[in-house]
């Protein structure tokens, strides 16, 4: 099966920010709990955030506190969509992490939400290593469309759509499609290990699950957003896109509910 390159998957959601940004259900209010609770977010935290996208994390860590908030956005559309959402309250840097320029022992908490499968692991955690104070944390989390991965009754109704399409890096991961491996998102092991070469300590890994609904035309949306769909051509995503809204309309009673699964995991620079 074809994989999506990362320097592809990094522009690909920049072609509709505002389309994303109304398909996407957020994150789990589980994460923030944590952030709050286990890596100290607290009004004046100083926060770096890598890939914020269209910025659905971005407003929830400014509501949290986070102040001053830096954001690494590789996308110049995504940077400009980003500044029209939250204005002057943050700083954009167009750049890859693997290339920004960060200050050392300057950010309190580090996080990436969805995206850090785009990033060279090892080269990235080292950077966010050295970016954060001594004690700060790291946070990183995936949204799972299934329970993990288990399929739910519209993933195996639309999968068979979706078998031959190119994988992301994080195969499985939020799809349903792609390798037999454990998703990028859930693969514990090879996660935790990465952050132990970082000289993170501290090292958990939390799975939150919650619910969320989508009308057919949100559905199909939804799946407009993923990055193997976004790559084909406009015909044929526009194809598939009306096959999976029939599903939802005429097997789901126009109405999806999904269980959703957020893999987070967060650990600590040493002090």
């Amino acid at each position: 099966m074809d994989r999506i390159a990362r320097s592809e998957g990094r522009r690909l959601f920049g072609s509709d920010p505002a389309a994303y940004d109304s398909a996407r259900p957020g994150h789990a209010e589980r994460v923030y709990e944590v952030l709050v609770e286990r890596c100290g977010l607290r009004p004046g935290s100083k926060v770096l955030e890598i890939g914020p996208g269209t910025g659905q994390a971005t407003r929830r860590l400014l509501d949290l506190g986070a102040d001053p908030l830096v954001a690494i956005e590789p996308d110049p559309a995504l940077a400009d969509y980003l500044r029209g959402a939250v204005g002057n309250r943050i700083e954009v840097r167009i750049a890859a992490l693997e290339a920004a320029e960060l200050e050392a022992n300057e950010f309190d908490l580090a996080i990436a939400a969805s995206c850090f499968h785009w990033i060279e692991e090892d080269v990235g955690l080292a950077r966010i290593a050295v970016a954060l104070r001594a004690g700060g944390w790291w946070a990183m989390w995936w949204t799972l469309f299934g329970e993990g991965q288990r399929k739910d009754a519209f993933m195996n109704a639309v999968d068979p759509l979706l078998e031959n399409l190119p994988s992301s890096p994080s195969s499985g991961c939020g799809y349903g499609w792609g390798s037999t491996r454990p998703a990028f998102a859930l693969d514990v092991e090879a996660r935790s290990a990465a952050l132990a070469r970082a000289g993170f300590v501290a090292r958990r890994h939390d799975l939150a699950r919650w619910h969320a609904e989508w009308d057919s035309a949100g559905i199909r949306a939804l799946y407009s957003t993923f990055s193997p769909i976004q790559k084909l051509d406009n015909d044929s995503r526009e194809r598939l896109l009306d096959e999976i809204e029939t599903i939802a309309q005429r097997d789901f009673g126009g109405r999806v509910g999904r269980t959703l699964t957020t893999s987070l995991y967060t650990a600590r620079k040493p002090a």
